[in-house]
């Protein structure tokens, strides 16, 4: 491990916030150079960058129980209420253990053919030679397989329009949570505020009375239905924790997978070797049929695209921990009430770890590594790693599979293509594109 720094005093608490807000990932690069486990002041707590596996090991595993969910988390619960994401305990053990089995091979399985028939509905809907944003396309679909998986409910249904526009005007409020005065902006009546009530007022009734349906009828294969039949000891969740989770459930299985390929699609682009090599696995494998559950272990390389992808862009880019106990870090205590971050994106791009760091480079998930096991983590560490990774990554695949099989995105020349790092990694202005069909 590289000896450990106690730095950025320099910036001070409301300097270290400003650099944050304006480039976070600049900041925690900056940070990161002084050394494995670093000290910064912000307005009302310690915070400190811990940047090395072993150290995320203590934090997410070895010494779970000392942290809760960061500051950020704890935000959404405006919106999601006691969920998974964002309970802590006793509450949070036991619903993982109702939840994790909705996510095991067999109910995946059965949400595959969702995947692949609305990634075929997408792009049957393009044109060669048609311009796009593939980040609003990727995030269409994925919305379209979220909803059908947990909702049962179909792209045309007024229900998921409510759905969907609740949860884009939850992420632009929660993108808001790094500003000091956000406690604040979500007290005030502001017209944002005031149109945000009024949508979550508009969700609430769809979801309640689709959970009523469910109580009073048929259960159907969707997770909704699965969540209201889970129990344990014959204790099952009442509607309003179905709510939330089921909530939680859906804005993560959709943010999340969407920008995973839009970012998936920006590098395959950029890098037409590992495309060409895409294409072949696809042909040889597919031939000229859609894929299946059952292809997946065949897919190798196109799940290394997708591994590869999240390395480099992932998602989830800093996670944040609060610390309910004294916690010792290398040569460092870190005390009750101090926030603890580790960064995806540092550990990602790390040469001591990766070989060509920052190099799109998919043959590595298919070569024989050394690596410390906690240097990849797209999907957090741990007892509270996602839940749904199952999903998100089978979902990831089948849709690149699908969509490649027949298409080509390219970049389009001259666009200006940044990530923007706020609730998740997102791609500044979009990903436009041009769609070719492969012949």
């Amino acid at each position: 491990m590289v000896s450990s720094a106690v730095g950025a005093r320099r910036l001070g608490a409301l300097g270290t916030l400003r650099a944050f807000r304006r480039d976070p990932l600049g900041l925690l690069e900056r940070l990161a150079a002084e050394g494995d486990v670093v000290r910064a002041r912000v307005p009302g707590a310690d915070s400190w960058l811990l940047n090395h596996p072993d150290l995320v090991q203590g934090v997410f595993v070895t010494d779970h129980r000392s942290f809760h969910k960061g500051p950020t988390i704890q935000a959404t619960k405006m919106l999601l209420g006691e969920s998974l994401l964002t309970s802590e305990g006793e509450y949070h053990h036991r619903h993982r253990r109702l939840i994790q089995p909705l996510f095991h091979r067999e109910p995946i399985a059965s949400y595959a053919g969702a995947m692949v028939r609305h990634a075929t509905m997408t792009s049957d809907g393009w044109r060669d030679g048609q311009s796009f944003d593939a980040r609003a396309e990727m995030a269409a679909l994925t919305l379209a397989v979220v909803g059908e998986a947990l909702f049962g409910i179909g792209v045309g249904d007024h229900r998921a329009r409510v759905v969907t526009r609740a949860l884009t005007e939850a992420l632009e409020i929660f993108d808001r949570v790094y500003s000091p005065l956000y406690r604040l902006i979500v007290r005030l009546p502001s017209p944002t505020m005031r149109r945000y009530r009024r949508i979550e007022s508009q969700l609430n009734r769809v979801v309640e009375g689709m959970i009523a349906e469910r109580r009073n009828g048929p259960r159907g294969d969707d997770v909704l239905s699965l969540l209201l039949d889970a129990s344990e000891n014959g204790d099952g969740m009442t509607d309003r924790q179905v709510r939330d989770e089921a909530l939680t459930l859906f804005l993560a299985g959709h943010e999340t997978t969407a920008n995973a390929l839009a970012w998936t699609w920006c590098l395959l682009s950029e890098h037409r070797e590992s495309e060409r090599a895409l294409h072949a696995e696809l042909d040889h494998v597919l031939d000229d049929r859609e894929p299946t559950f059952e292809d997946l272990p065949r897919l190798r390389y196109t799940d290394a695209v997708i591994s590869e992808s999240l390395r480099l862009r992932p998602p989830a880019w800093a996670i944040g921990r609060t610390a309910i106990a004294e916690h010792r870090a290398g040569e460092h205590t870190i005390t009750k009430g101090s926030i603890v971050v580790v960064s995806p994106w540092l550990l990602h791009h790390d040469p001591r770890w990766w070989r060509d760091a920052d190099t799109f480079r998919p043959e590595r998930w298919l070569e024989v590594d050394d690596r410390p096991r906690y240097a990849y983590m797209p999907f957090g560490a741990g007892p509270r790693a996602c839940v749904g990774r199952p999903f998100a990554q089978t979902e990831a695949t089948l849709v690149l599979a699908t969509i490649a099989r027949r298409w080509r995105l390219r970049v389009r020349p001259g666009a200006l293509i940044e990530p923007q790092a706020v609730l998740t990694l997102r791609p500044r202005y979009g990903v436009p594109v041009i769609a070719e069909r492969r012949t």
